[in-house]
């Protein structure tokens, strides 16, 4: 009996199109706020702040280690909390929607009054509040996982929801620049891209999860949380994902030049929005590519193959910027940020995939240890992305620009608070467009390597999201007798 209703579970449709809608209103404006502090808060501690190389590495190197640590109670909360009416995941996002909303404008905000220690003290407290609040509303991206039994349903709905994530994530950049039309504040127009971002996102959080359902069963047996923790460490598979993850967070180097590098390129870090949409464009259709290919291709291979594609396509990219400087042409500028679109391809496989790849890997260890571990793996792999993203974030500025108070020289030698950002010397700009290109390609190469060893693909994934689905009817029958 339990065989043949896992077959069944996996032909039967159980979201609704009004239901799917929403949740992907609800996941576009979380990461609309997301994407806010990650497109310009480095920009606005740098060019509004000007907050010196040294304290802003100290400030990245606090605002990775707290929320860490914060982190490790929040997973095991989260894991442990029985499954009420409303769900496990659900009533966490709405409880979270308001704190996430206020936080946001208040990372654009600073008192003018705070200075030295004090300030520090003060964009650290906001920043572990914004991380600590984020991590219960990334519970929004936890409901795809258990809104259908359907394996082909959950997977197209995890992918939508990374196509989603990928548009929201840049939709900032369009804020900012419309809002800068009016405003020649460049302060100004964060705090009020914020507030827009703020509002609309707790609207569309609260609305989108009244409206979805969590249809995957836990069991309420209580278990020891700390046993998750080794229950992830014992599976070959999660380790994979792990050592993946932490090559990859490396690539924070890169992408904490971006703004930078828009700036250098087009004389206003506001114009990033000429790197983030075509990379945001590239995304979305590099996640519609994916799901094509994953008809002729298992998810290991396009990979391993989109890592490869990404070392070849930076260099390329390299190769066009550093033309364009030395010999600069609107036709050159053109065709980097053309480029700029294939390099966004391969973000639709490095977002969308290690999704699919956590979700798989949760039911194996459902299934070898009866636990559902949604909050407790990506805590773990969050370990070593910490250690590895608290490294680039820490080097970052310390690569990015001086610190005349230290005597402290980088190696890309930007100076902040320039009126024109081509003003930059040749040096820097080129030294800017290595990081931000070529790191960032053998970062993802190397984010691959791992999945030569990862085999839960194919049928062998397949045979075990049934076994699953068994092992939840068995345990729901239990519960009733």
């Amino acid at each position: 009996m339990g065989g043949n209703s896992s077959l069944a579970a996996n032909e039967q449709k159980y979201v609704s199109k009004s239901e799917f809608i929403l949740y992907l209103v609800a996941v576009f404006f979380y990461t609309n706020m997301t994407g806010m502090i990650g497109s310009y808060r480095n920009d606005y501690l740098v060019n509004v702040l000007q907050i010196s190389s040294t304290r802003l590495s100290l400030y990245n190197t606090l605002i990775s280690i707290i929320p860490f640590v914060l982190n490790f109670f929040i997973a095991m909360y989260i894991d442990g909390r029985k499954m009420g009416k409303g769900g496990k995941f659900r009533p966490l996002a709405l409880l979270a929607a308001v704190p996430m909303g206020i936080l946001l404008v208040l990372s654009f905000i600073t008192p003018k009054a705070f200075t030295g220690t004090i300030l520090l003290i003060y964009l650290v407290t906001v920043a572990v509040g914004w991380s600590v609040a984020s991590n219960f509303g990334g519970t929004t991206n936890s409901v795809a996982v258990v809104m259908t039994q359907n394996l082909k349903e959950r997977d197209s709905v995890m992918s939508f929801r990374g196509i989603v994530s990928a548009v929201g994530n840049s939709a900032p950049l369009v804020i900012v620049l419309v809002i800068g039309i009016f405003v020649n504040d460049k302060g100004t127009r964060f705090i009020i891209g914020a507030a827009l971002c703020s509002v609309v996102g707790i609207i569309a959080m609260l609305l989108g999860m009244r409206a979805v359902h969590e249809r995957v069963s836990y069991s309420s047996e209580k278990k020891n949380p700390l046993v998750g923790f080794g229950n992830v460490l014992s599976n070959k598979y999660a380790w994979t994902i792990i050592v993946s993850e932490f090559l990859k967070s490396f690539r924070n180097i890169a992408t904490y030049m971006g703004v930078f590098m828009a700036g250098a390129l087009l004389g206003d870090t506001d114009k990033f929005l000429l790197f983030g949409l075509p990379t945001g464009i590239g995304t979305a259709v590099g996640m519609l590519v994916i799901n094509f290919l994953l008809k002729k291709f298992n998810s290991k291979v396009l990979y391993i193959s989109s890592g490869i594609y990404s070392v070849v396509i930076n260099v390329l990219a390299f190769l066009v910027g550093y033309t364009y400087f030395k010999n600069p042409s609107t036709v050159l500028q053109i065709v980097f940020i053309a480029f700029l679109f294939l390099i966004g391809l391969q973000f639709g496989a490095s977002n969308l995939l290690p999704s699919m790849f956590q979700a798989d890997v949760l039911e194996d260890i459902e299934l070898k240890t009866g636990k559902r571990l949604d909050a407790t793996f990506p805590f773990v792999i969050g370990i070593g992305t910490m250690i590895s993203g608290t490294i680039a974030s820490a080097l970052a500025p310390k690569i990015l620009y001086d610190d005349p108070a230290t005597g402290w020289k980088s190696i890309i030698g930007y100076i902040p608070g320039l009126a024109d950002d081509t003003a930059q010397s040749l040096d820097s700009k080129i030294k800017l467009l290595f990081f931000y290109t070529v790191v960032h390609g053998i970062m993802m190469f190397l984010a691959g390597v791992p999945f030569f060893f990862y085999k839960l693909t194919g049928k062998t994934k397949e045979d075990i999201h049934n076994a699953v689905v068994a092992q939840r009817e068995k345990n729901e029958i239990k519960q009733d007798a």
